[in-house]
Order: structure tokens, then sequence, then C-alpha cells
């Protein structure tokens, strides 16, 4: 099930960043290795898409990782993501020094995150987002919860979510109905 908060729609009206961590939102969550000790991670389409069509609608995004990965920087830049904070030990300082670096407010900032390590940018951007299987601390200090698991839609949802907030959602999908 959804949950929005009571201001959720007022608080995506406002975003011009959106900022994603990776494990447990733009994947499942599952830490895969082959081998030769290199790390794998599988992305759904849904949710690049969703990245795809913010990027569209003029808003900018980031990702935000305490984990180091080639994958995560080849799928940044697949899908257009320019600004890309990896090995971040200090997930508050690498937001803020993100924001400084962008020149935009912290409430003009969409973060999705799903752990207690999100905690510190989750509390201070203006929409914080979780998918449905973070801890219930998470949770109960988010603003959106989309109904699609992580790393098979909840990205892709929140993203829709935000633009349609915006009005902007029909114009970018209507480039797609021709």
């Amino acid at each position: 099930m959804q949950y929005l908060a009571p201001d959720a729609l007022a608080r995506a009206r406002r975003v011009r960043l959106v900022i994603f961590d990776v494990d447990g939102v733009l994947t499942d969550g599952r830490l895969w290795y082959g081998a030769g000790g290199e790390e794998l991670k599988a992305f759904h389409a849904f949710d690049g898409h969703g990245i795809k069509l913010l990027l569209m609608a003029g808003l900018k995004t980031a990702i935000i990782s305490g984990r180091n990965s080639q994958a995560v920087e080849e799928r940044a830049k697949e899908l257009g993501i320019e600004h890309v904070v990896q090995g971040a030990d200090d997930k508050r300082k690498a937001f803020l020094a993100l924001v400084r670096k962008l020149k935009v407010k912290a409430a003009a900032c969409a973060y999705m995150g799903d752990d207690v390590v999100d905690l510190p940018v989750l509390t201070r951007c203006g929409f914080a987002c979780a998918p449905r299987e973070a801890p219930e601390d998470v949770r109960h200090r988010v603003h959106f919860i989309p109904t699609a698991p992580a790393g098979h839609g909840a990205a892709r949802e929140t993203c829709e979510f935000i633009l349609e907030a915006q009005g902007k959602l029909g114009r970018v999908l209507a480039r797609f109905h021709r």
C-alpha cells in the first residue's frame, strides 16, 4: 500500500533535484559477487526509465551511495545521471556538498533511501522517500512510500509521483504517444 504524508504533494512540487541511494532502492538490496570477487548489480529498466523521465522534464538527478561499484558508475552514465557520489561514509556530508555544488536548497531535493544510514539525508531533504522494504524507523520518517518493491519499480513510481505533482508527467509521456 502506498503511503503519502499529508503534505507529500506540496513537497514533491518543490523538487528540483532527485537523489537516489543504490542498494535497496535502485536494486533489490541483495549483493551479488562473481567468482573473481566482482560485484554484480541488477537494475530494473522501469526505474531507469523513470530517471530518464525526470531528466526529460528538466529535473536534476544524482546518486549518493555508501558503497563503490563500477556497475553503478556504468548505469549512471547510461541513464545520464551526472552527479554520482560513491563510497560516502557520511551521507549527510555528501548531501550537503552536493546541494552546495549544485546551488539548490535542501527543501528542493528529494531523496530515496532505504536504511538508517540514509536518515541524515532523509531528515534534511524536502521530500523523503523510501521503498516499502525499508525498516520501520525509516518508513516512519518519510513523506512517500511507493507500492512497487525496491529494485522493481519503486524508483519509477517515485519519479512519476514527483512529475505528476509538478504537472509534468503528461507532457513527458506524450513524447511516446506519437
